[in-house]
């Protein structure tokens, strides 16, 4: 977003900066949408609108600004982003397995092939699930706090 708005700031069309910067296009509207560039695509834009290169990058919403967000509150944001993960592969799997059931069931219906990637597909569930409610003592951020103190010699 801060790309385009530089670009805007100065009148140039997406083409334009793709030419004085000598970028593709493409890339001009990747950056733009926000995905990530490589550092030489940006320092030819921090090069172009005459910027440090830490300016083109923005921070990212998703992540929690640290300045202002407790330790508690960010170890709930993380729990939540997790359990988000986790339903949004759940849901993932459910579609998917029954688009690949109703496709054998009509194409071979003597043959239950569907099973193999649902079983397998499954355990790969069945384990986020462990990791993120903590089905498991040794999956879970005690167990692993513990062993950082066990290492160090000292509480944290």
């Amino acid at each position: 977003m801060l790309i385009q708005k530089l670009r805007l700031q100065r009148g140039w069309s997406q083409e334009q900066l793709a030419e004085v910067s000598g970028l593709s296009v493409r890339t001009v509207q990747r950056l733009e949408r926000g995905q990530t560039g490589s550092l030489e695509s940006l320092n030819a834009l921090a090069a172009v609108f005459e910027i440090d290169i830490s300016r083109l990058t923005e921070p990212e919403m998703d992540k929690p600004n640290t300045e202002t967000v407790r330790a508690d509150e960010a170890l709930a944001l993380a729990q939540v982003r997790r359990l988000k993960a986790f339903y949004v592969h759940f849901a993932q799997y459910a579609v998917v397995i029954t688009i690949l059931a109703l496709i054998n069931l009509v194409g071979q219906p003597g043959y239950w092939w569907f099973v193999w990637p649902a079983l397998g597909w499954g355990l790969g569930v069945a384990a986020h699930a462990a990791s993120v409610f903590d089905i498991f003592p040794f999956l879970n951020g005690d167990w692993e706090k513990r062993q950082v103190e066990k290492r160090l010699g000292r509480e944290l």
